[in-house]
């Protein structure tokens, strides 16, 4: 197993093709803070430059919490960024007015990312705990995990992004209730709502999580489930599905013009497993990133 470099509050570990980034302040139940987000950042840039990562997984350290939310040890102040200016946390954008809250640094790192991110949420995940896992590309729980939107009973709001985030994977109404409520709910609930996909006994969750990870790395092609996540998870936002067929057609058109192509139709016809040569560092194609190439602009038209 590599480590590529040696965190302070989180390990990030490499092994056959699948990195496991683990929240490592377990005295404090994995609480959240200016030097996770950094280092959390950093990581998936390490994941993303590295060709034999194929898949992230993001988990805690332990057994009680998965990330117990922001670390309150700064008490009263602890959500006000001009009274904690310094602690690596808080951010503005080029608009110099925009403060820019660390949990929506990390969820926009990780909807970036450009491998697929399992969350395998092994305990209380409230707070960021839970918004950090919004825009984690499937998330499974240990039956021991609860979860809470807890920020009104703080005095504060949702942030790092979940108002976009959460309605689009629960739906309007679960999520106005979790978030109006504030409440803590089960592991259960949380699949029963759509925010987990399945709820696995504790002591069988990383093997799930390594498992589900092994599908994705040993039978598909990089590039391919690279270009799979950014187009699901962007046309959420389109406005006719005429967006969406744009870019289906140029990346259809890409790659099946690529050696990928012709060994996923070779290992099939030949019963063997396959092995894909294209690497996402170089091999993504020219269209990549198109979100803000005017020519995959649609506006109006009849859709035909």
């Amino acid at each position: 197993m590599a480590r590529p470099k040696e965190f302070k509050e989180i390990i990030l570990d490499i092994e056959d093709g699948i990195a496991t980034l683990t929240l490592n302040r377990p005295e404090k139940m994995n609480a959240f803070t200016g030097k996770m987000m950094q280092e959390m950042i950093e990581a998936f840039d390490i994941t993303d430059a590295d060709d034999s990562v194929r898949v992230v997984i993001v988990t805690g350290h332990g057994e009680r919490a998965f990330c117990a939310g922001a670390d309150l040890s700064s008490g009263a102040k602890t959500f006000d960024y001009d009274k904690r200016a310094g602690d690596g946390e808080a951010g503005r954008t080029s608009n110099e007015d925009i403060q820019r809250d660390g949990g929506g640094r990390v969820t926009l790192r990780i909807f970036n990312s450009l491998k697929p991110v399992i969350g395998a949420i092994n305990g209380a995940a409230v707070g960021i705990g839970v918004t950090m896992q919004l825009p984690m590309d499937i998330r499974i729980a240990a039956d021991t995990a609860r979860f809470g939107f807890v920020f009104n009973r703080r005095g504060i709001n949702p942030e790092a992004a979940s108002s976009w985030f959460l309605p689009r994977i629960v739906g309007i109404q679960q999520a106005l209730e979790w978030c109006y409520t504030g409440r803590i709910f089960s592991a259960q609930e949380a699949k029963e709502g759509g925010l987990v996909k399945a709820v696995y006994p504790q002591a069988e969750l990383m093997n799930e999580a390594r498992k589900l990870a092994r599908e994705i790395a040993d039978n598909t092609a990089a590039v391919s489930t690279t270009l799979t996540k950014h187009m699901m998870w962007r046309m959420l936002g389109a406005s006719h599905p005429m967006e969406a067929h744009i870019v289906d057609s140029a990346a259809i058109y890409s790659r099946g013009k690529t050696e990928d192509a012709r060994e996923g139709v070779m290992s099939f016809l030949e019963k063997r497993q396959p092995t894909y040569p294209v690497k996402v560092s170089d091999g993504m194609p020219q269209f990549f990133p198109w979100w803000d190439e005017p020519q995959f602009k649609w506006i109006g038209g009849d859709g035909s």
